[in-house]
C-alpha cells in the first residue's frame, strides 16, 4: 500500500482527496491546522489525521515523522494548503500580502524541503503542488492570489528539472474555478484598506467582465480530487494538469492568442 500526505485536508479539495485516496486503498496522512475538530476522516481505514500548519516548521516535521512512524514511508506529497485573497491591490494591506505569500508560497516550499530527504532515502517519490489557472493568467481583482500562484508555477517547473535527478516526479494541478469554500474564505479576508474613489467605475467593469465568463462552474472539489489522483497514479512524465472550469474562455484565449493580442482582448473586455 502506498502512502500519501495531503496538506489542507480539513475542507474542500484536500478533504475530497483524502476520501478518494483512502477509497482506492492508499494510506493517507490527512493534515490540518485543527485536527481536534475532525470527526469524519479519522474514522476512515488507513487514515491518520494529524496537525500541520504550513507556517509552523515544527508541525511540518512532526506530521511527516508521524506519517512515517504509522505507515513506514510516504510516497506522495500533495501541497494543497492555501487560501484566496480577493481585492484590488491598493486595498490589500502589506500584512495581508505577506500572509498570502507565507501560506501559499513559503509554506509550500517548507513542506517540500522537509519531505525531499525522505523521498531520496526511499529512492524516489511524487510531489504534487496545487496551483491555479490564476497562476497562468493575470486576472484583475485577485492580483495577490494570482501572483502567489505564478510563484508556485515557476517554483514547481524549475524544481521538476532539479528533482528529476533524484528520481522525484513533480507535478502541478491547475484548477480554474470550481465549487469549493474559496468564496467563504475570501469573504473572511476582505481588503483592509480603503480604495480611492476613482476605482468606482472599475468595479462595474469587473462585474461585466466576470459575467462574460461562464457562470456554470461545472466541476466541484471531488472532480478536482480525481485529477490529483490521476497525477499521482498515471506514471506519466507530465508537469501540468489543467482544469479550466469557470475561466475556460481565458485559458483557451491564452493558449491560442499571442501575448499582446491576449492583453488587448482582456483590456477590451474590461471596457465592454
Amino acid at each position: 500500500m502506498k502512502t500519501i500526505l495531503i496538506t489542507g485536508a480539513s475542507s474542500g479539495l484536500g478533504r475530497e482527496a483524502v476520501k478518494l485516496f483512502a477509497s482506492e486503498g492508499w494510506n493517507v496522512v490527512a493534515t490540518m491546522r485543527s485536527p481536534e475538530k475532525e470527526t469524519e476522516l479519522n474514522r476512515l481505514a488507513n487514515v491518520l489525521v494529524t496537525w500541520l500548519d504550513v507556517l509552523d516548521q515544527e508541525s511540518i516535521n512532526t506530521a511527516i515523522r508521524m506519517g512515517i512512524e504509522r505507515f513506514g514511508r510516504i510516497d506522495t506529497l500533495v501541497n494543497n494548503a492555501g487560501y484566496g485573497q480577493n481585492g484590488i491591490f491598493e486595498g490589500i494591506s502589506r500584512e495581508q500580502i505577506r500572509k498570502q505569500f507565507d501560506t501559499n508560497v513559503f509554506g509550500v516550499m517548507d513542506v517540500t524541503r522537509a519531505i525531499i530527504p525522505h523521498f531520496r532515502e526511499n529512492g524516489g517519490g511524487t510531489l504534487i503542488n496545487i496551483s491555479s489557472c490564476g497562476g497562468l493568467i493575470g486576472i484583475p481583482n485577485i492580483s495577490i492570489y494570482s501572483s502567489s500562484k505564478f510563484a508556485i508555477e515557476g517554483f514547481t517547473e524549475s524544481l521538476s528539472y532539479e528533482l528529476a535527478s533524484q528520481n522525484i516526479a513533480v507535478k502541478l494541478v491547475e484548477p480554474g474555478g470550481f465549487e469549493s469554500n474559496y468564496g467563504a474564505v475570501t469573504e473572511q479576508n476582505k481588503p483592509a484598506l480603503p480604495l480611492p474613489d476613482s476605482y468606482g467605475g472599475f468595479a462595474e467593469e469587473m462585474n461585466r467582465f466576470f459575467s462574460w465568463l461562464s457562470t456554470d462552474k461545472g466541476i466541484d472539489s471531488a472532480d478536482v480530487a480525481k485529477v490529483v489522483y490521476e497525477a499521482a497514479t498515471d506514471g506519466e512524465d507530465r508537469l501540468r494538469y489543467t482544469i479550466p472550469g469557470i475561466v475556460a474562455p481565458l485559458v483557451e484565449a491564452r493558449q491560442t492568442m499571442g501575448n499582446q493580442e491576449f492583453v488587448e482582448m482582456m483590456r477590451s473586455r474590461l471596457k465592454a
